[in-house]
């Protein structure tokens, strides 16, 4: 039977709706900054096979890869009972990088629970293990999951250095919480009252998850629920294939390079090539990125859900392009893409490989090659580079007074990269850009929380590359610390400025530089694209993001 097509919205709606309320809940109850005030967190709703039906407008980087966890959490936890409740950050098992923790919960739901709202019978006491009727999910980025550094985020040579790893299992089982694994996870981090309170955090998304799907099955039943579901996923394929075919067919080809970190002896090392080869064809969209660099000794690998993330972005941009209608987000929507990686390349590395700049910074990467070979295809559509980096900065030390041990982590925005506007216009400057969503962490609360002092933040004018319509520009931010710490920055396009298109101007490069002490005679001296500093009281770190690039010749 066909569905209704006014049903068939309804359900789009309250689908995506369950994902939506999960974000607020777990953006409202986060305990640290990078949660409750940069947001840095998704959550999904996935079919009880594993399928993404519904994906709140969180952290594109997640996009793709949270179906990995889940179903990384079906393939090692067989039998599934309500209460249940899997944690896994493991990169090379359904995860992207240490910080980013994933929580996944099956939902049982009684396909009579109708008479009980609006309190549901979420698990039946009859219930016995079997296969459950959805799932919910959370990714969150934690700002410190143990490792080398404090962050969590370091130079690093092997995953090992990187954090804990937390391989798939469950946290939570029949609804009691393993108190074992629960103590040895906090036991291995530096903040473990700031790690126990985001993991609550998530933990109650997942409450409210879970709540408002028996809320819906409750109302519809379940045979209705499922139907609508099948019926959403098949009629976000059609209109995904059918906007794809009004996109020329052929084959388009781009380059483009990540800045690999300093040698042993302080020389730049050598940048890596990412090539992609895109095939449009009736079949669909088909990235192939053979000739991209081998794997490397250094953390800027990525891994298979990484790059499944960053193609499922520029597909839902590229769909969004040309659609007349909104397409819905989930796995429909990316059944037409097929990607191909290189084994044992940068963008699918290998165990014990490091990975913890892959899912910040090649990610983006991935994106502005994707971006680059889709605009031979659609050169009235697709903008110019954006800044490509979300500009990395963890730092660490213990707090005066207590003595208790802090670690913190943001990313910042830079330029948008111009597109085909009317002459004049002017792309978003200082926002966060493709892969990352997250807002920037108020200088109030930053100051509020930690022994840090803000002393400039400001839009860097004039870094936007020119053009008919010109780049967004970066930003400045300059800390100065007032304890010791020690500072990492992982970031990109210091050496290679973001490209125009069209004959647009390229914006400018980032640049980041150190003020040692407050000396009249002490200069700003600059820093690598990526580095780890030990920094004392009275050190500025200045950072300035790169400007996005300019589109089509100036007039």
């Amino acid at each position: 039977m066909m569905p209704d097509p006014i049903r068939l919205e309804i359900f789009k709606h309250l689908f995506a709706s369950v994902a939506d309320e999960m974000g607020v809940t777990l953006g409202r109850t986060g305990y640290s900054p990078n949660i409750k005030e940069r947001l840095d967190y998704s959550c999904a709703l996935f079919t009880g096979d594993g399928r993404l039906l519904a994906q709140a407008a969180h952290i594109p980087v997640h996009l793709g890869a949270m179906p990995a966890s889940v179903r990384a959490a079906l393939d090692h936890c067989a039998l599934f009972a309500p209460g249940d409740l899997v944690i896994l950050n493991d990169p090379f098992c359904g995860g992207t990088h240490l910080p980013d923790v994933t929580l996944v919960s099956p939902i049982f739901v009684d396909a009579d629970a109708a008479a009980s709202l609006p309190h549901p019978r979420l698990y039946p006491a009859a219930h016995t293990a079997a296969s459950p009727h959805f799932f919910v999910a959370s990714r969150a980025h934690h700002a410190d999951i143990g490792g080398m550094s404090p962050g969590s985020m370091p130079l690093s040579s092997e995953i090992y250095q990187e954090g804990v790893i937390i391989p798939p299992i469950k946290l939570v089982e029949a609804g009691r919480r393993n108190e074992a694994v629960w103590e040895l996870i906090l036991r291995n981090v530096r903040t473990p009252v700031e790690r126990q309170g985001d993991l609550a955090a998530q933990m109650a998304a997942h409450t409210i998850g879970a709540r408002r799907v028996a809320e819906i099955v409750a109302r519809y039943g379940l045979a209705e629920t499922q139907r609508y579901a099948e019926a959403l996923l098949a009629y976000t394929e059609r209109m995904a294939r059918a906007l794809l075919a009004t996109i020329p067919p052929g084959e388009y080809t781009f380059e483009d390079y990540v800045e690999a970190p300093p040698g042993p002896d302080g020389s730049p090392g050598a940048d890596l090539p990412l090539r992609v080869a895109v095939t449009i064809s009736p079949e669909g969209l088909l990235a192939d990125f053979s000739g991209t660099a081998p794997a490397m000794d250094g953390n800027l690998n990525a891994v298979l859900a990484i790059v499944a993330s960053a193609a499922a972005y520029v597909l839902r941009c590229l769909v969004a392009t040309v659609a007349p209608a909104e397409v819905p987000m989930n796995a429909g929507a990316f059944a037409p893409l097929q990607v191909r990686v290189p084994p044992g390349s940068l963008l699918d590395a290998r165990l014990p490989h490091a990975v913890a700049a892959g899912n910040v910074e090649t990610s983006q990467r991935v994106v502005d090659v994707l971006l680059g070979a889709l605009a031979q295809a659609l050169p009235s559509a697709v903008p110019a580079a954006s800044q490509g980096t979300m500009n990395n900065l963890t730092f660490g030390g213990r707090l005066p007074g207590s003595g208790q041990p802090f670690a913190y982590y943001e990313t910042m925005g830079g330029g948008a990269g111009a597109g085909p506007h009317p002459p004049g216009a002017v792309a978003a400057s200082g926002v966060h850009v493709h892969m990352s969503n997250t807002r920037n962490t108020p200088i109030e609360a930053l100051e509020h929380l930690l022994p840090v002092r803000v002393e400039r933040y400001a839009l860097r004018r004039g870094s936007g590359g020119q053009g008919r319509c010109r780049g967004g520009d970066g930003l400045c931010r300059d800390l100065r610390f007032l304890v010791p710490v020690t500072a990492t920055l992982l970031t990109e396009r210091r050496r290679r400025a973001p490209w125009g298109l069209a004959g647009g101007k390229p914006g400018a490069a980032g640049r980041n530089r150190l003020l040692r002490g407050a000396g009249q005679a002490a200069a700003f001296q600059d820093l690598p694209g990526k580095c780890t500093l030990a920094l004392q009281p009275g050190d500025v770190l200045s950072i300035e993001t790169p400007g996005g690039g300019g589109w089509g010749e100036a007039q």
